[in-house]
């Protein structure tokens, strides 16, 4: 028996009694909070971690923690996408470190109050940051955000007087201006601006508060110094917030599934830049602005958009299809991987991705979800051409070349791999869909569907493998290792070999107390497969098995060590908050746990995957196909599965089926 066969059966043996709910899981640090956040309730343990948030011309990434005395700490990672730095590249936004304490303008009586003893109470997070501090009788609330639409970081400080004595507090004025190398910007010279507002002296009484504010911003040296008004700043933050979470709602048993969701949205949605050639929806992670990729743009964040509606996040879509359509070509040369610095330039240093399977995908998807029939007409030469490239692509045995995939060769891909395939397969399908609705001639769409039943033989006869004991794929020709992206044709509605293929995501050789691995034996896991997986086990019915793993990401993500949102990679880029991972954890609930999956500018299936502990789920105020409606899934006392469709209140239909039943609406 070969080594590898060995390996596998061992593994598969073992996947029988395998949970992540019995792996070793550490105690969480945070906790679902009353106001639809998360909370930290400072317990003694010394902790840090990174969260990112972004508002339309800045990103932050806050770099906090609790010391071992019980002070807050914060180091806060500006950047400013259209801050421009040369060389005029991906990474090229201006970024500055700033370690501020506005808390040491803060005297009380004639001693500051950053010389007393600091006690966290509780960390806070909702779209932005909360601290509660006890600083002897003086109670301290930091609230820490981003501009929805200025170059600015903006915190709000209100002090409270807990003792049985007035108190007298002067807050010192405090203005610092950094000036960056002039040779080094785009633009010349930038500066970054440190401001107080609501300085001066007060007299305290008890049980009182006062409030002041901190603004950190950044301008070219030829602007005016930013004029701020803090309390509306954060104000319209949280009004943003509230209204990604009031569409797309999703209600089930599980709380930490619901909220992780809810959280999905803001990270999903605040990562959009308002440049010189429009929104660009960036990846963030303090190197990726202003700037699409075909992956996380154009193949996991855009097809998700439409379900929530939020307007700026679709034109950020319709703006990034726009940028990729001028580069069609009738040499068929290969649509760059990444639109950079503003929409002006290009990066394609990994060669042809696979990326015109990745935007034929997405755009196919979103002009199906957005229901638009004007979208669709302007999307529909992009979606041709990228298809054709596609076939023309085709290798002897009828799968698709492409040089990489979207590792960019971090881990090998051979010359045609599973996910360029996959990706060109659903577009296919979502094409002939859309051909016949907008009444293209009827030989298209059946010229689609014939191609794409073709590469499904083809996807089958070419990938179809042994791999360490598993029934399942390889990746590529000559792989002989497991890789999660073995995942991929399950979302995309192929389901041949899916027993074998879920059997080894959720084996010891992939499945790990942070994920899955991105290749058996390594150590290194990207959540997007792992994101991928999810959602695709689901799809495929593998419904029980699959929820303790959801469920288990889902503490971990949310309520551990590093929260509160889906992240790249480890150890490449220490776990950034990349955006669209965020929209890739939302596409598990809305094509995974409820199947749906647009066929037309006004139809839809779902495929609803109820799990046998809950009674129901429902997702509420969905935006696809043009409409607002909710969807109630339940079952009844013989065990049939319900699915209504609620509009406005009503149920405007209801089908019952067997539990993999698809619904056709």
């Amino acid at each position: 028996m070969k080594i590898t066969h060995l390996l596998g059966v061992v593994a598969l043996l073992s996947t029988l009694s395998y949970s992540p709910l019995r792996a070793q899981e550490e105690k969480a640090y945070w906790t679902l909070n009353n106001e639809g956040g998360i909370t930290w309730t400072n317990d003694g343990r010394a902790h840090t971690d990174h969260v990112e948030m972004a508002g339309r011309q800045m990103a932050v990434v806050l770099h906090y923690g609790i010391t071992p005395e019980g002070r807050f700490t914060c180091e806060r990672h500006l950047v400013f996408p259209m801050l421009r730095t040369i060389p005029n590249d991906t990474h090229a936004s201006f970024i500055r470190y700033v370690n501020w304490e506005p808390l040491e303008s803060v005297l009380i009586g004639q001693s500051r109050l950053v010389d007393r003893k600091e006690q966290v109470q509780t960390i806070s997070l909702k779209g932005m940051m909360t601290v509660q501090s006890r600083w002897g009788t003086i109670d301290v609330k930091r609230t820490l955000s981003p501009s929805p639409t200025l170059p600015a970081l903006v915190e709000e400080y209100e002090l409270t007087n807990l003792g049985d004595r007035a108190i007298s507090v002067r807050i010192e004025p405090t203005e610092h201006r950094m000036t960056s190398d002039a040779a080094k910007g785009v633009d010349g010279a930038y500066l970054v601006e440190e401001q107080l507002y609501g300085t001066g002296s007060f007299r305290l009484e008890p049980q009182q508060s006062l409030t002041f504010s901190a603004v950190l911003s950044a301008r070219r040296e030829s602007e005016q110094s930013l004029a701020c008004d803090v309390q509306k700043e954060i104000a319209a933050r949280r009004a943003l917030v509230e209204q990604w979470q009031e569409n797309l709602i999703l209600e089930t048993p599980d709380n930490v599934l619901n909220r992780m969701f809810a959280f999905s949205k803001i990270r999903a949605c605040e990562s959009i830049y308002e440049t010189k050639n429009g929104p660009m929806h960036g990846p963030g992670g303090e190197r990726y602005y202003a700037a699409i990729w075909a992956n996380d743009q154009a193949e996991y964040a855009n097809p998700f958009f439409p379900f929530l509606g939020d307007a700026y996040a679709n034109a950020s879509a319709m703006n990034s299809w726009k940028m990729f359509a001028a580069w069609m070509n009738d040499e068929w040369k290969p649509i760059p991987s990444s639109i950079i610095a503003e929409g002006t330039d290009y990066w394609n240093g990994a060669g042809d991705r696979g990326d015109a399977a990745m935007i034929a995908y997405g755009a196919s998807r979103y002009a199906l979800a957005r229901g638009d029939r004007n979208e669709a007409e302007q999307l529909w030469p992009l979606i041709q051409w990228t298809l054709e490239y596609c076939r023309r692509q085709l290798n002897e045995v009828g799968v698709v070349h492409s040089d990489r995939d979207e590792l960019e060769g971090r881990f090998p891909s051979g010359d045609a791999n599973l996910c360029t395939s996959s990706l060109y397969y659903d577009a296919l399908l979502s094409a002939a869909y859309l051909a016949r609705d907008l009444k293209k001639s009827a030989s298209v769409a059946k010229a689609y569907e014939q191609q794409a039943r073709d590469l499904r033989k083809a996807i089958d006869r070419f990938f179809h493998a042994e791999v360490e004991g598993f029934d399942t794929y390889r990746y590529y020709d000559g792989n002989t290792v497991l890789r999660s992206w073995i995942c991929i044709p399950l979302t995309m509605g192929i389901f041949e070999r899916a027993k074998g293929t879920i059997d080894a995501l959720y084996s010891p050789r992939l499945w790990t107390k942070d994920g899955m691995l991105t290749q058996a034996g390594s150590e290194t896991f990207w959540d997007r497969s792992t994101l991928y997986a999810l959602r695709g086990a689901l799809m495929a019915g593998d419904t029980e098995r699959t929820l303790p793993f959801l469920q288990y990401y889902s503490r971990t993500r949310l309520l551990g060590s590093h929260v509160p949102y889906a992240i790249e990679a480890w150890p490449e880029g220490n776990q950034r908050h990349l955006s669209a991972e965020s929209a890739l954890y939302a596409r598990i609930i809305t094509e995974g746990l409820f199947g749906i999956r647009p066929t037309g500018l006004r139809s839809f299936t779902v495929s609803p995957r109820l799990p046998e502990s809950w009674p129901e789920m429902t997702l509420r105020h969905i935006r696809i196909c043009g409409g607002d409606f909710d969807i109630r899934v339940y079952r009844d006392s013989k065990q049939q599965v319900h699915m209504q469709l609620i509009k406005e209140g009503k149920v405007i239909k209801e089908v019952a089926g067997k539990a993999v039943a698809e619904f056709n609406v």
